[in-house]
């Protein structure tokens, strides 16, 4: 029997996936009238067919154990395939588990992905009340709540109209201000701040926090190492579908930072390691230099750094831009850059054909101040597609040694150090100053 302190307690899960098969299903009536009764009480376990070979099969989880307190905000990290959104979506009883049991005590709200529960058929109105019912929750409980979701989501002039027919970024904030604001006693969310613009994310943040402080469960996934903990006390990180370590989150992100990433200055891609939607996209390797252009993951604040990312194209891309992003080792945004910010390089190459590419830029001297830092790439075409994204793909170390302000050995805030055109000058003494 489940212990009545916990919300979510779960033993030895483990997600087995046959490559290129179509999703398994119940064998017989009895096994999903079973599934479905053991999902109305919150209990999910393994169907029968979990003894079969594991001939072309993958785990994405493995032996997965933990339990989660009442009214606890715990946060999952882990690079891209660790298993983060295999876990939500079993433990949101959207597909069970292959081996392993475990129990929710009270109703599980889920933002798996963007729209994830919409119908694209229904209005967004429609979609409110749909999920509402299937949360269990009256009309008059939804009706209570509905003038606050629709204000939270800014779209209430489009509420009436078929969701099918909405953007990314309005999907984003009606599926979660129907998510937070329909009160399950379980928040799931996966990486809600990957979609919507810099207000909206503030907002969820706020959100989430309050359904924290209210004494309800939340589970958070995210690569943004800020939000995990601000949001969450305690964090565990996934890695090849097993765990790694619970703890408190700031030392689950400072193990997860610093784990796993090159300590060398360069990082190749295996191939178990690229999604199969990254194609015709291929990453390859990437590679921090130094001035003296020699691989290394410690470089001067006072030198040059490079940044070279080497990648194969399959098929011809139009539109393709190569990037990445910088952040400091607690995931604070440093800046962006791609490679065709520069507007004679985005005329030349509107299309790349197949073949393999080195995309290579240089920080200049005096720009980054001393700490550790990650780099994360973005292979995408804009607006269009996303076809690879690593946001841990290297982390490198900064040492401030004769940059400017250095004969004082106090440490300076902020991740920039600039080397800034200071003038003094003395005023006579009837100048005004």
């Amino acid at each position: 029997m489940m212990n009545s302190d916990y919300a979510i307690q779960v033993k030895g899960i483990g997600k087995r996936y046959r490559i290129g098969a179509a999703q398994e299903r119940s064998d017989t009536l009895r096994d999903l009238i079973v599934s479905q009764v053991g999902k109305a009480r919150g209990i999910f376990q393994p169907r029968r067919s979990a003894a079969r070979s594991d001939h072309n099969h993958i785990w994405a989880l493995r032996d997965v154990s933990f339990d989660v307190k009442k009214g606890q905000a715990l946060g999952i990290i882990g690079r891209n395939g660790a298993g983060k959104s295999t876990l939500l979506k079993v433990l949101s009883r959207v597909t069970d588990p292959t081996e392993g049991v475990g129990e929710l005590r009270g109703r599980v709200g889920s933002l798996l992905e963007v729209g994830t529960g919409f119908h694209p058929e229904l209005t967004g109105r429609e979609n409110i009340y749909l999920n509402g019912a299937i949360l269990g929750m009256r009309k008059k409980e939804i009706d209570a709540r509905y003038d606050e979701i629709v204000a939270f989501s800014e779209v209430d002039q489009f509420i009436d109209t078929p969701v099918k027919r909405y953007s990314s970024g309005m999907y984003l904030r009606l599926a979660f201000a129907v998510a937070a604001h329909l009160e399950p006693e379980i928040l799931v969310v996966d990486e809600v701040l990957a979609v919507g613009d810099a207000d909206f994310q503030r907002k969820c943040l706020g959100k989430m926090s309050d359904v924290a402080q209210q004494g309800r469960t939340v589970l958070f996934v995210s690569h943004n190492m800020s939000a995990i903990q601000r949001l969450t006390e305690e964090s565990i990180v996934l890695d090849k579908g097993k765990v790694l370590l619970r703890a408190p989150s700031a030392e689950a992100v400072d193990f997860y930072l610093n784990r796993g990433l090159s300590k060398l200055g360069e990082r190749f891609w295996e191939h178990d390691e690229i999604p199969v939607t990254a194609a015709p996209f291929r990453p390859l390797a990437i590679r921090l230099l130094d001035k003296n252009n020699t691989v290394s993951d410690s470089v001067r604040s006072v030198d040059p750094i490079t940044i070279e990312i080497e990648y194969q194209l399959e098929a011809e891309i139009t539109g393709l831009r190569v990037g990445y992003y910088l952040n400091t080792s607690r995931g604070e945004a440093v800046f962006t850059s791609f490679d065709t910010d520069p507007h004679d390089l985005f005329n030349e190459y509107t299309s790349r054909p197949a073949g393999v590419y080195l995309s290579r830029c240089t920080i200049p001297a005096n720009t980054l101040n001393e700490g550790r830092f990650s780099i994360g790439i973005n292979a995408s075409a804009y607006r269009i597609k996303r076809y690879f994204q690593d946001d841990q793909a290297l982390s490198f170390s900064v040492d401030a040694s004769g940059a400017p302000g250095t004969q004082w050995p106090e440490p300076r805030p902020g991740a920039v150090r600039p080397a800034l055109d200071w003038r003094i000058d003395r005023k006579g003494p009837h100048e005004r100053v």
